[in-house]
Order: structure tokens, then sequence, then C-alpha cells
């Protein structure tokens, strides 16, 4: 039978912003939800409220047949009796400890022998054979987040906590871990609840995605549901799509619909009921640039315009486009170079019907 999470609660903070979020959703053993958003949208806050570490004012908090929190009736479980997991951001790992040591911190209810076996099947598990006796200090980025991730798991938790687990790691070494830490976590077959800001993880990581936006639960869906249906023009913002303009519906035939935006013409999908005044969504990736004489490609929308901006992202770069609305892609810097696009360059952006995404304006 299906476990399910149920969040309901109020939480104030002098000079910031309430968190009030609700949302409740089915567990099976291994789901993975993903709390995404931007800093101070109150992830964190959930995360430590679900694990007893916040006491919001109001509400209420379930998993499975059991309350741990419901203030009408004075319910308050204590962090310990909830068998949670929790692997903080920083992992706060005990310098003075050995991975062993701090493996075995919260397996205190086992016998010395039980402690033992349980220690070394954690080893076994994180790939931490060799190490047992090194300190923190001696261990890689890779190898912390291992050890703080076997401490929560040691003690058999119903439910794990992670905050934002891949944030402390370098950029190259955070990607090698993404695909780790998802098989890991259908491994242990325990539901989770993990706080990210960052889509790769969110997409990655998740089952569920509940997106945060100043204290509020703004939608609940799967990761592709989320990024490829945003709810509204909120959601949209907070999930990087990078250009959400206002848009007029104009006509609806066979399948597509057709949207003025300014003085331009676009060309979407024309996915139900749809109404007059919309928000145009389309994601960077989505947009491919060309020199502004070259020949058309089979894409719906080709719309000509001048570089306003240009931003480097690394071996990206983001190109805004001033073609009667911003409009943002992301291309390689030997694209870029090729292309030769500079402030001012003339160039058509083309991007198809079903990468426009329009989300009804209220």
């Amino acid at each position: 039978m299906a476990a399910e999470i149920i969040v309901d609660v109020t939480k104030t903070f002098p000079g910031r912003t309430s968190i009030r979020a609700s949302f409740r959703y089915p567990v099976e053993s291994s789901t993975v939800l993903i709390l995404f958003g931007p800093s101070g949208s109150g992830k964190t806050t959930i995360l430590r409220s679900v694990a007893g570490l916040e006491w919001p004012e109001e509400g209420t908090i379930q998993f499975v047949s059991r309350t741990w929190l419901d203030t009408a009736s004075r319910i308050t479980v204590p962090p310990q009796d909830r068998h949670i997991g929790y692997m903080a951001q920083d992992y706060a790992l005990f310098p003075n400890y050995s991975v062993a040591g701090n493996i075995a911190y919260g397996l205190g209810d086992l016998t010395p022998a039980g402690r033992t076996a349980r220690v070394q099947e954690m080893v076994e598990l994180f790939h931490l054979t060799g190490l047992e006796e090194a300190r923190p200090r001696e261990l890689s980025g890779g190898q912390q987040q291992r050890v703080a991730l076997a401490r929560a798991v040691a003690p058999r938790p119903q439910l794990l906590l992670l905050d934002e687990p891949l944030s402390a790691l370098d950029a190259p070494t955070r990607a090698q871990l993404r695909g780790e830490l998802r098989g890991l976590l259908k491994q242990l077959s325990l539901p989770s609840i993990i706080v990210t800001h960052d889509w790769a993880e969110a997409l990655t990581l998740g089952d569920v995605m509940a997106v945060m936006h100043e204290g509020t639960i703004l939608q609940v869906g799967t990761p592709q549901e989320v990024f490829s249906r945003p709810a509204n023009a909120d959601v949209a913002r907070v999930v990087g799509v990078e250009t959400v303009v206002q848009g007029t519906l104009v006509d609806v035939r066979e399948g597509l619909a057709t949207v003025r935006v300014g003085d331009m013409s676009l060309t979407a999908v024309a996915a139900g009921n749809i109404s007059s005044d919309v928000f145009v969504c389309i994601r960077a990736e989505d947009v491919t640039l060309e020199p502004a004489g070259a020949g058309l490609t089979s894409a719906r929308n080709h719309l000509q315009g001048t570089v306003g901006a240009v931003a480097s992202l690394g071996a990206l770069a983001r190109v805004t486009i001033d073609c009667g609305f911003p409009l943002v892609a992301v291309i390689t810097r030997s694209a870029l170079t090729e292309l030769g696009l500079t402030i001012g360059t003339a160039v058509r952006a083309s991007f198809k019907a079903g990468s426009v995404h329009l989300i009804p304006r209220r």
C-alpha cells in the first residue's frame, strides 16, 4: 500500500516572507520528491519542519498513518521519534570522528556487533571500503557526501531528507554524482525528499516535484510535466523558462494556435482550451539561431531580430534577441563565434510550434 505525505503548514519569520505551504502526494517505497525553487523560497524550512527541526505555528504534517505535527490537537512528535534520516547541506560530519564513527553515530540502539555489521554494510554500499579510519578532512567532497548519506541511511529511517545534497561539490563532481545518487536512492528503496534549486538535479533525481516561490507551493507534478508544462507564469520563471511574454490568441486551426506577441505572430501547438490572453513560454535550448539570410528550416516560427545581449555560460553562451520582444537562446561558444554574433548583429531565431507553451493569463 502506498504511503502518503501530507504537509499543510504556516511558518512565520520576523522581517521575512512567511511560509504557507500545502501539498500531499502518494509515496511508493522509492519515490523521490523534489522541493524546487530559488534561494529564500522556503524549501529548507519545509524540509526542516518535516524533520521536526522547525516548528510551524499552524498546520499538520502526516506520514503514512502517523501524525508528526497537528497544532490544533497539540501533537508535536520530536525529531528522534519520527524515524527520519536527515542530511544537511554542509554534511555536518563530526571532524574528530572517523568514517566508521560518523556512520555509527545514530546506531546506539544496536548491540556492538550489530553496529559493526551495519557500518560495514554501509561502507560497502557507499563504496567507502579502505576509508573506515579516515577523518572527514582527509576525504574528497564526493567521499564526504557519501559518508553523510551513509550516516543518514544507517538507522534504517522511514523517510530520507536531503538538503541540497550536491551543492557543496565542484561542477564536474556534481555532474558525476547525480546519476550515482539516483541509483543509490532506488537501491535503498527509501522514500526521499530532496531540496534543490538546480534543474538538472531535479530532472535526474526526482519522481515528483513541488515548485516553491515566496513561501508557497505553486505546482506539484513529475519534473518533466512541470518543466515542459508549467501551470502559470510564476512557475515558468522559477523553473528557468527563459522567455515568458504576454500574448493574445488569434486563431486555432488544425491543432495549431496562432498567437500575437506585440507585432509578431507565433505558431504553437493548441493543447486543450486556451483563453485569449496567454503567457507565451519558450525555453532557451529550443531556440536555434541562424544567419539572417539563411534558408528556412522546418520549424514553424522564424523571427528576424538583432542581438541585444550576450552572456558567457562557460562552454555555452546566453544570447538575447530583440525580435519585437526579448527572446533568449542558449548556444555553444563555437556557434557564437561561427555566427559572428555581437551586439547589434542581425540574426534569425527559429523554434518549433511544440516548443511554444501557452499558459492562461489571469
